[in-house]
């Protein structure tokens, strides 16, 4: 590894004591710099040379990410087991299970999604190896690991003959710059160095167009898309449009309050000229304290995969959506008083009782919803265990293959806690997202007649579930 004098190595960093207290660095620095009565440059100074500790530290930890990285590497390589608890019975090659064993370990060890991990480690990857001097300039200080980040970003999108023109011109006077500066300067230099015509890159990009939902914060939620600049631009058109007709003189929404209403119309109601889209529906789980349901709390319900609701928009999807299941908790308890049932096949009461329950996948720091994940059995079915409550949590396909693949291993307890042991040894623990009992029964009832409808919100049929995504393994 290339070593600028200036830059202490790795091994002498990491064999030095840890940084002083704050209060002993600064006064080292007043007596250097003579100036302690100048409190203003004395603490300017200081936060600087924190910031610059903090981008030595960063780069540091990428040389031993990548270090662990290829230790592993070769270690599943010459055949050896990771650990005593590794595995032999898996169907990813030794290589493929190690590598995703080390992305659950490292998010698990710094508290990561393990796409965050996984970046992580690419970027650890890079750093040492492809861009020498984007790693050096960390190491300095010149740049922080954002500005890294910006850098790495962009030249993956290049060839490898590429990198390292483009590499030297986006580092130019890059310490001047803020990381949009940056951002901006990369994607010229990027243009000019990529041997490929917009237009084929177009196609390659337009291929990973995409569309996600997020949580936000006080019953909100952030709704995004990646797509083409052409269809971004006319539906940026067309709400615009939509929220400026209905922008009459007695309207008292503002145009940012309108264009979110109309594009949200569109997306629920709205319809094609062809009708495309007619009669599609959601279901999406509502959790409803049920004195907040009869009008005698006004405690927050919850929103699947989302969050809080205020109490009124509990009742009024309780009572009358029928694109949301309603789920009566127990006020004191939480505990499950009624599902809303309308379909009876035990699979599919399971499946709902564990997608309440968990609420997220429920691996370490995995935060997909349950919607989405498969059920696993804790203790796998071909060694004994049971289709039963107890042994069945939601996991994404991801880490559900982990748990499978790799040395990973893990315990449920009665309340749903699932304790994971990783390939180091090292333990965390993952809780379920809502406290409920197995109340629903697990054999189909016996009913001679379908439930009917009424104005009553306790008896007012849930909207049928289609399957569920989960899958049995």
């Amino acid at each position: 590894m290339e070593n600028n004098d200036e830059v202490p190595p790795l091994e002498e960093a990491a064999g030095s004591n840890p940084p002083e207290p704050v209060d002993q660095t600064l006064a080292v620095l007043a007596e250097e710099k003579a100036v302690a009565d100048d409190t203003q440059t004395l603490l300017l100074d200081a936060i600087l040379s924190f910031d610059r500790m903090v981008c030595f530290a960063q780069a540091a930890r990428a040389e031993v990410i990548d270090r662990l990285r290829q230790w592993t590497d070769a270690t599943a390589e010459a055949g050896l087991p990771l650990t005593a608890r590794g595995r032999r019975d898996t169907e990813w090659s030794p290589q493929k299970a190690a590598h995703e064993g080390l992305v659950a370990e490292l998010a698990a060890l710094l508290k990561l999604p393990s796409g965050v991990a996984r970046n992580l480690m690419f970027e650890s990857d890079l750093l040492q190896h492809r861009l020498p001097a984007t790693r050096d300039a960390l190491r300095r200080g010149d740049i922080s690991y954002r500005h890294a980040q910006t850098i790495i970003e962009n030249a993956v999108s290049l060839p490898p003959e590429a990198w390292k023109a483009f590499e030297d011109e986006a580092l130019r006077n890059s310490e001047t710059l803020t990381v949009p500066q940056l951002r901006k300067k990369a994607v010229k230099v990027r243009e000019f160095t990529h041997p490929e015509s917009i237009a084929v890159r177009h196609q390659k990009a337009l291929a990973d167009r995409n569309f996600w939902v997020s949580p936000g914060r006080d019953g909100m939620g952030y709704l995004e898309m990646t797509l083409s600049n052409e269809d971004a631009a006319a539906i940026a058109d067309r709400v615009e449009s939509l929220a400026k007709n209905l922008k009459v003189h007695d309207e008292t929404r503002t145009l940012a309050q309108l264009r979110t209403d109309a594009a949200t119309d569109l997306l629920l109601k709205g319809v094609t000229e062809t009708g495309l889209g007619a009669g599609v529906r959601a279901n999406v789980f509502v959790t409803v304290p049920v004195l907040t349901l009869l009008g005698q709390s006004e405690e927050p319900g919850t929103l699947e995969g989302f969050g809080p609701i205020d109490a009124e928009t509990a009742r009024r999807l309780a009572g009358t959506a029928t694109s949301f299941t309603r789920i009566l908790v127990h006020p004191e308890t939480g505990a499950v008083l009624s599902f809303g049932r309308t379909k009876y096949k035990v699979p599919d009461d399971l499946k709902n009782w564990l997608r309440l329950r968990d609420g997220t996948c429920r691996a370490v720091g995995c935060n997909r919803r349950a919607a989405a994940c498969d059920i696993d059995h804790t203790i796998a079915w071909e060694h004994g265990g049971e289709t039963v409550f107890s042994n069945l949590s939601s996991l994404c396909r991801p880490s559900h293959r982990v748990k499978h693949e790799t040395g990973w291993s893990v315990v449920q307890g009665e309340d749903g806690t699932l304790n994971w042991t990783s390939p180091a040894g090292r333990h965390y623990v993952t809780h379920p997202e809502t406290r409920i009992r197995p109340t629903i029964p697990l054999m189909e009832p016996t009913l001679t007649t379908k439930p009917r409808a009424c104005a009553d919100p306790w008896s007012i049929p849930a909207t049928e579930i289609n399957d569920s995504p989960f899958e049995l393994y």
